[in-house]
């Protein structure tokens, strides 16, 4: 399959549908699927030599499929594994799993009503649901599964024990922090992951969209501190006057691309969630303005 190539938002071209040699154990592919909200695709991970684990495979494209099965060559398939079901990350489960025969194992699916967010994967249906600690492997690799609920409340991330890599989805990203939108977006359980994190010592991490992350707690404490600024943010702009979310954006946000307004204020909302539940901001009645507690 001749490679196709994205170029979005004045980023470097990344070519899709190529496999890239990460470590023996890892290879990455990168799915056709640049956004303001994917940075240049969502990378799809294929695990082991021999019987083979897909993690994250994708949207239900038919090239990123077809380089994934040029990937895979006939080999055994022991999982599909997903970090969660947003519809950059699971859809390709389906047909992947068509095609190998392989059981969808990791995080769980949403029970009936609460996937309407369109963002949600729908019909992402998994045979085997992972609990924080459980493994699936297979010859020369075994993966454990980590809850970092917070970007989703199903987020799981994997540790690869081998070689001492880290899968971690949209919890920790390469190249953005992660959105966080209630009401299944939680800032609390966000923050508590990232700080679950910090606790580890995973070498390196792999992350859904974005390049590898060579010192993940030097990371990971920038992002606790980067969600802390956006908090005192919040408290400095509610302690001047009462203020909604849109007028809270406007002022934290400068300059930012009318396409990502939507997850700012998703992300500013979960925040004062946060905040309600520390008992330092409130609601007024009527306007949906937030105020000092």
């Amino acid at each position: 399959m001749r490679a196709a190539s994205r170029h979005f938002g004045g980023m470097a071209e990344h070519p899709t549908g190529i496999p890239i040699q990460l470590e023996p154990l890892v290879v990455r592919v990168l799915a056709p699927n640049a956004s303001p909200y994917t940075f240049t695709g969502t990378q799809t991970y294929i695990v082991g030599t021999t019987a083979l684990a897909v993690i994250d495979p994708g949207p239900d494209d038919p090239a990123h499929l077809d380089a994934l099965l040029r990937v895979i060559d006939g080999r055994p398939v022991a999982a599909i594994v997903v970090t969660h079901h947003h519809r950059d990350h699971s859809p390709a489960t389906r047909p992947l799993q068509a095609a190998t025969g392989a059981p969808i194992v990791g995080a769980a699916a949403f029970a009936p009503g609460v996937a309407a967010n369109s963002s949600f994967d729908a019909l992402y249906a998994p045979d085997r649901v992972l609990a924080d600690g459980e493994t699936v492997g297979a010859a020369g690799w075994t993966l454990e599964a980590i809850a970092t609920p917070g970007h989703t409340s199903n987020h799981l991330a994997f540790a690869l024990r081998e070689s001492g890599a880290l899968f971690s989805g949209d919890h920790v990203m390469g190249w953005s922090t992660s959105v966080v939108v209630p009401p299944d977006g939680d800032m609390t359980d966000y923050m508590a992951s990232l700080e679950r994190l910090l606790g580890r010592d995973d070498r390196v991490y792999y992350p859904g969209h974005g390049e590898a992350i060579e010192r993940p707690q030097r990371l990971v404490r920038g992002m606790l501190g980067h969600r802390k600024q956006r908090e005192g943010q919040i408290l400095r702009l509610l302690r001047e006057a009462p203020r909604g979310v849109a007028a809270l954006v406007e002022r934290m946000y400068v300059g930012l691309d009318p396409r990502l307004v939507p997850g700012a204020e998703g992300s500013v909302l979960a925040h004062l969630y946060d905040l309600r539940g520390r008992g330092l901001v409130g609601e007024t009645e009527g306007d949906g303005a937030w105020r000092m507690a």
